[in-house]
């Protein structure tokens, strides 16, 4: 690990001006993954703004019937939230399948969107990554990809994101709140804060330089039966294959979001309309265009066939 500097932060404001003004400069909270990349030299950040302190752990109602989770709220606390395991099953559930519970005790909110891809050639600092060091190349184009990404990749990257949590948040409608480095504040819907790779795959978000996660809010509950089913390669402690996030009505209607399988949590609207019609319908729309390789075309019909058993187990 490379030598930093260490402060700690008093507001969300001071902090986001701190990480602009300061070059090479990093937020840390849980430091669940960061820490880890900075033992391994792929981040080497020059200085660490801690904002632990900053408040930023409590869940609340909004106005207008939804629910309000600071930044700093621990996983474990996210999923065991007696309202969100009311009225956001799919969530608490999404929770509850990633990491183990150590990792759950100390990661946060905002930590867990913005942790980093799980791809082995990322991890490998020998190997080219256009993500790790832009313009370097791809090495797992042609490489061992069994747990990449199917559609939405390009020819820069094909590195899926590992959170569960994102794909609920996805399928939940969840909106990101931040603070700039100039103090203004702004909320960016999911759908518009994971970016896809491009030419570009070491932006990973919408996040302007040194602005800061403070909050996550849920509209008013939708009901509905909340799923979330992960497939992997061991019963825990594992990063999904593919994951499904539902939330189904009586009716047949309702919302479905895949993990691993992109570079974001995906989800295609339209697609949704078709739930009525089974799950294979469904896959159909929701999968046009992908461009699996050899290793990973499984994941096609593994996604049709969790989606399936999504559906079932919500009919009863």
């Amino acid at each position: 690990m490379k030598p930093f500097t260490y402060t700690r932060a008093t507001s969300p404001a001071e902090a986001a001006a701190a990480v602009a003004r300061t070059p090479g400069a990093k937020f840390i909270a849980g430091g669940t993954n960061l820490l880890d990349l900075m033992k391994l030299q792929i981040e080497t950040p020059a200085h660490l703004i801690d904002v632990q302190d900053l408040k930023l752990d409590r869940i609340e109602k909004t106005k207008d019937g939804g629910l309000r989770i600071g930044a700093l709220v621990k996983n474990t606390a996210l999923a065991s939230d007696e309202t969100v395991r009311r009225d956001y099953g799919v969530l608490s559930r999404s929770l509850l399948a990633g990491a183990s519970g150590q990792l759950r005790n100390k990661a946060t909110t905002a930590g867990n969107l913005l942790q980093r891809t799980r791809c082995p050639y990322f991890y490998d600092t020998n190997q080219a990554c256009n993500k790790r060091k832009p313009g370097s190349g791809c090495a797992a184009i042609g490489g061992f990809s069994r747990q990449l990404g199917v559609i939405g990749t390009s020819d820069a990257c094909i590195a899926t994101h590992p959170s569960d949590m994102a794909v609920a948040m996805r399928v939940l409608d969840a909106s990101v709140e931040t603070v700039k480095a100039d103090g203004a504040t702004r909320s960016i819907p999911m759908a518009d804060f994971h970016r896809l790779p491009g030419n570009t795959p070491h932006i990973e978000t919408a996040l302007m330089p040194g602005e800061l996660i403070t909050a996550v809010t849920l509209p008013k509950p939708i009901g509905g039966m909340h799923l979330y089913h992960k497939v992997r390669d061991r019963s825990s402690y594992a990063f999904a294959l593919i994951s499904v996030a539902a939330v189904v009505q009586q009716d047949g209607t309702g919302r479905v979001a895949v993990g691993g399988v992109a570079h974001r949590p995906w989800r295609v609207e339209a697609a949704e309309a078709d739930l009525p019609r089974g799950a294979r319908a469904v896959a159909s729309g929701l999968l046009a265009g992908a461009k699996p390789s050899h290793e990973n075309a499984f994941k096609l019909p593994l996604v049709e066939r969790t989606l399936a058993a999504v559906l079932a187990e919500a009919k009863g």
